[in-house]
């Protein structure tokens, strides 16, 4: 596995209230290190654990004419978490497993590390959560989940994602290319995506959409309307897979709360709204791995876009507690 560099902990510094109360613990104090290149992991059949990768790369923004910065996302949203409670039992450990980063522009070899990354770490038994980096960190984690048979992927995103790549990758077309793994592989492509722009999106990614079977809920749609049929949708689609893949490009968000990515939204989603949908798809008990893409600090505002991550990022790993341990 190349591009990778093992974790850094002097990014986990912060406050503490007690150095042996585990119940005054803040993530800095419980997370420790996995060197992904000889590190190993064994948990009891009691515990479970999330390890925490970085993919610092936006080679696929720039591709894609967005505003590069999200190379500095993992930094960003470590910092975020750091504060953070440990609100849940001490039988689910936390580990940083370091960073892929793309080199000389050469994103598809960022992508082949990052897909070997998250496959060593399920292999350990741990939840990958992958911190972007560009949303080209999708390909990444979806090439790195093994068992592809009924997995379905979730996406939150203003956008679809499914472009051509005949004249290469970038961060927008990461669906499509799944999508052609799956037919050539005779697997089922399973996408459903929440927060779709209407102005984020061609006719003929919408026509393409349709063609690829892909179920999809308008931004407006979610915004103004009750959510029970919505709600209603997520479910069924959730409950004809065998596992779920989650992953959140930050642009689905209003600019107001998410102003640091790579294209920003005005009338983007509230993130409440969002953490509606976001909690009911953990309820399920079918998420394997999650990814939070396109934190873009160098746009951001008093780190409220890193913070927003941390937000979504501490409700995953409180779910994976909650469905994975015996309380």
């Amino acid at each position: 596995m190349i591009n990778y560099t093992k974790p850094n902990m002097d990014i986990w510094t912060g406050r503490i209230d007690d150095e042996k109360n585990y119940n005054a613990f803040r993530w800095h104090q419980w997370v420790k290190p996995l060197n992904l290149t000889d590190g190993t992991i064994s948990l009891d059949s009691n515990q479970a654990g999330v390890a925490f990768i970085g993919f610092l790369s936006d080679e696929g923004v720039r591709r894609n004419l967005g505003r590069p910065g999200a190379v500095n996302g993992p930094k960003s949203i470590r910092k975020e978490l750091c504060n953070l409670p440990c609100s849940f039992s001490s039988d689910l450990k936390l580990f940083d497993a370091g960073d892929i980063y793309c080199e000389d522009n050469d994103l598809e070899t960022a992508q082949k590390s990052l897909s070997l990354a998250v496959s060593k770490i399920m292999d350990m038994g741990l939840f990958p959560l992958v911190l972007g980096g560009g949303h080209e960190v999708a390909l990444g984690t979806y090439m790195g989940i093994k068992n592809k048979t009924n997995l379905g992927i979730i996406n939150f995103d203003a956008h679809f994602d499914i472009r051509s790549y005949k004249n290469g990758a970038s961060s927008g077309t990461m669906f499509r290319q799944i999508a052609d793994y799956c037919k050539l592989n005779e697997l089922p492509f399973n996408y459903y995506c929440i927060g779709i722009q209407k102005r984020g999106n061609t006719v003929e990614l919408f026509n393409t959409a349709d063609a690829l079977g892909i179920e999809y809920l308008l931004a407006k749609d979610i915004e103004e309307g009750a959510l029970e049929d919505a709600f209603a949708s997520l479910d069924n689609f959730i409950e004809k897979q065998e596992s779920i893949y989650v992953t959140i490009c930050s642009d689905v968000f209003s600019s107001a709360f998410a102003p640091g990515v790579s294209a920003v939204q005005p009338l983007g989603l509230h993130p409440s709204r969002v953490l509606k949908f976001f909690d009911r798809i953990f309820t399920h008990k079918k998420v394997i791995a999650m990814d939070i893409a396109e934190v873009s600090p160098r746009y951001d505002q008093d780190n409220i876009t890193s913070n927003l991550a941390a937000t979504f990022i501490f409700a995953a790993v409180n779910s994976i507690a909650s469905n994975n341990l015996k309380l």
